[in-house]
């Protein structure tokens, strides 16, 4: 596949596999949802994700609260 070829748009939530420092996309899509709110997150905003638990977060504070649910201050 090259930037050449036209494919139909890709729609609806993408399947990630979630690397240290990058991501690989699965299944295409528009956006994946935070584990934490249920957010939608488009792909080119996620910055946030678990490695070892395989989710995305739509912020810092969706990560503390996933990760440190006894210390996130409410």
């Amino acid at each position: 596949m090259n930037r050449f070829e036209r494919f139909p748009p890709a729609t609806g939530e993408a399947e990630i596999r979630y690397l240290d420092g990058d991501f690989r996309i699965v299944r295409p899509g528009t956006f994946v949802r935070c584990a934490v709110t249920g957010q939608p997150i488009p792909l080119e905003e996620l910055r946030y994700w678990s490695v070892d638990l395989q989710e995305a977060y739509a912020t810092p504070q969706a990560v503390l609260t996933r990760l440190h649910p006894d210390r996130v201050r409410r």
